[in-house]
Order: structure tokens, then sequence, then C-alpha cells
């Protein structure tokens, strides 16, 4: 009979994490770097309709704090989730995951000479 007990609890790495609270992270492109130290992320997502089962697209944008200006528009980024920063802002860029190869030939591209 004692040999039947089931262990219930989750491992103490597991239980660590949920402590701590998991932050939403999503992965999106550059759409904007107009503004100082913020960059406008589009995130598509899909879904199936409740109703006809077909994948609908939406598109939403974030507003997300880059401390280094290092994102460029095009570029595919993650955000991670964090307390308000502004009225808008409620997300930090994460990572680069990828460069645009537009961003790439801005770099290179030689700058005219203003007369």
């Amino acid at each position: 009979m004692a040999d039947t007990v089931e262990q219930t609890t989750a491992p103490a790495a597991a239980q660590s994490s949920e402590k701590t609270g998991h932050r939403t992270e999503k992965i999106g492109l550059v759409t904007s770097t107009k503004m100082d130290k913020t960059i406008v992320v589009s995130v598509e997502m899909r879904k199936a309709h409740p109703k006809y089962r077909r994948v609908v697209k939406s598109n939403k944008k974030f507003y997300a704090h880059d401390e280094q200006n290092s994102a460029r528009v095009g570029d595919q980024v993650r955000i991670r989730e964090s307390r308000p920063l502004s009225k808008l802002k409620r997300w930090n860029l994460e990572e680069i995951v990828r460069r645009s190869s537009l961003s790439a030939l801005n770099d290179t591209a030689p700058t005219p000479a203003a007369k």
C-alpha cells in the first residue's frame, strides 16, 4: 500500500519558475523606429475562426523600449512584457532575431555630401 503513493509535486526547478512569474514574449517585425529609444513592432497572430474553423490572420502593434536604438525597420525581433514604461510602452526589446537585408544596404551605402 505504501509503495503505490504517487508524487503530485513538481521538481524544485519547475516550482521556482512559477514563483518568479513568466513574462510573455512575442516575435514580430519592426515597423517604425522614428521615436527615441522606442520601436513599434507588428506581430501577426493566426487564430481559427470560432464558427468557420478557417485560420484568420490579424496584426497588432506593440510599442517596445529599445535602449541602444539598435533595431531597424524590417528586423525580426523578440519582445518581452515589462512594467508600464509610458502611456503606450509595456514591452522591452529582448533580442534581434534576424536583421533585415534592407538595413544592411543602408549601412553600407555612402551618404552624399551636403553642399
